[in-house]
């Protein structure tokens, strides 16, 4: 049986070459207030979902293989909302179809923190399967 049961995209992450203006994109044009903000971390909310932005020239920015679209992948991961989260049967699925977890821990999403799993597709993006929030559970 498939333990994963996705309910929405809880987020995605976007590696930006300007942070100022991407700001002033999202939050102001597009309305999506500030949820949080760290050193490289920007954090808005839209809708149920989060758009966090990161810039490249940033630690978390430099990872290799991203970049701005004319030189490399600008998009650091998308992250999809579980209703449940059982991470021994979600690792034990993926290995059965050949997908190998390469993190797993407590993150901060749209709804808060919560249990999630990083894996790769087979082009090489990262998803992340991200539980419900401990302020839902």
């Amino acid at each position: 049986m498939n333990p994963i049961q996705i309910t929405k995209l809880d987020h995605v992450v976007l590696r930006v070459a300007d942070i100022e203006r991407s700001i002033h994109f999202y939050r102001d044009i597009l309305g999506c207030p500030e949820k949080r903000t760290s050193d490289s971390l920007f954090q808005y909310q839209a809708g149920e979902s989060m758009i966090d932005l990161v810039p490249i020239d940033s630690e978390i920015g430099q990872r290799s293989g991203y970049g701005p679209p004319e030189t490399g992948r600008n998009v650091d991961h998308f992250a999809l909302t579980l209703g449940k989260f059982d991470e021994d049967a979600i690792v034990a699925y993926l290995e059965e179809h050949g997908v190998a977890v390469e993190r797993s821990g407590r993150r901060f999403g749209a709804q808060g923190y919560g249990p999630s799993v990083y894996f790769q597709d087979p082009d090489g993006n990262f998803v992340e399967l991200k539980g419900p929030s401990e302020e839902s559970s």
